[in-house]
């Protein structure tokens, strides 16, 4: 699962990661240091983190939130930028500095660096945390692979900053997206979460069976929802009012924005009894929304859509 000007993903309340104190390793680029970004090895930042997030629809997304100046890290980030290469284009490998870019790293849940986790159909995998050994990273990016061709997922990244004739044929051309999609998108990229709603409630009254932009409605709003969420005073509330439906609708869309998908489903769910015929609506039509994201074909929906029903009827 996973951002301009109040980036997407945005929430407050990172780990400072500025106490590490590790052995240091040169710049990207510079000898002795990880590689630069190239190929099929891109540097995130807030601009441009709702684009990679969208795009995991199409291709994975590798994330490495790190520093990249720590030994350690670096070691890890010349590994993980070696396998891009070599997977060609199979997923795409993201950086993000976790010390430039908080936010990122607080919406991936970092407590540490090195810490990877992937991005499949715009929800985050956490793979794991620290170095490893190069067999047990290709199993995992071997195994990433896999869950996204059971998911339709089986694009191909482009090579960063590449020229069209310097790029490997492609086995397919990617379909253009609709008007109103790529509508969606540019204002997703650019920050504005109102527009875009706007664009696929267009996009679903000219096409109520749009399928792919019902899912696109629930998850730009709840980017629209989270944007500016303080994580701290959120779950603050949440714990000192486990009663208060809106506090507990907020907690959950944290936990959903983290891939904590089992969690937002039972925060929910468990209100359900007991609640007045109001909060069960709202519970049932923020429940309707994380159904989409998370996809109709997933057995954590499936379960949960029954224990919603007998919860409801």
């Amino acid at each position: 699962m996973s951002t301009t000007p109040e980036p997407a993903f945005s929430v407050r309340g990172a780990v400072d990661l500025s106490a590490l104190q590790r052995p240091q390793s040169p710049p990207p680029g510079e000898p002795g240091g990880a590689p630069a970004a190239g190929g099929y090895v891109l540097d995130l930042t807030e601009e441009s983190f709702p684009q990679v997030v969208q795009s995991s629809a199409t291709y994975p997304v590798i994330v490495l939130l790190w520093i990249p100046t720590d030994q350690a890290n670096a070691e890890l980030g010349a590994l993980l930028g070696r396998l891009a290469d070599e997977y060609a284009g199979r997923f795409l490998l993201a950086r993000v500095d976790a010390q430039a870019y908080p936010q990122i790293a607080a919406a991936f849940r970092v407590e540490g660096v090195p810490t990877v986790v992937a991005v499949l159909q715009g929800q985050p995998l956490p793979l794991f945390a620290g170095g490893a050994a190069e067999d047990q990273v290709r199993a995992v990016l071997d195994q990433v692979l896999q869950a996204a061709e059971q998911n339709g997922v089986t694009g191909r990244a482009p090579a960063q900053g590449s020229e069209p004739d310097d790029e490997e044929p492609q086995e397919e051309a990617e379909p253009e997206l609709p008007p109103l999609h790529q509508e969606a998108y540019d204002a997703i990229e650019r920050g504005d979460y109102e527009a875009a709603i706007a664009a696929y409630e267009k996009a679903l009254r000219q096409d109520p069976k749009d399928t792919l932009a019902t899912a696109g409605l629930a998850q730009v709003r709840l980017l629209l929802r989270t944007h500016d969420a303080n994580l701290q005073a959120v779950r603050a509330a949440a714990a000192q009012a486990p009663g208060d439906v809106e506090a507990q609708l907020a907690v959950a869309d944290l936990d959903m924005l983290g891939g904590k998908v089992t969690d937002a489903f039972d925060r929910l769910l468990e209100l359900l009894p007991g609640a007045d015929a109001d909060a069960k609506e709202s519970v049932r039509v923020r429940l309707v929304e994380y159904f989409e994201i998370v996809g109709p074909s997933d057995p954590r929906v499936a379960r949960a859509r029954q224990r919603l029903a007998i919860s409801l009827y």
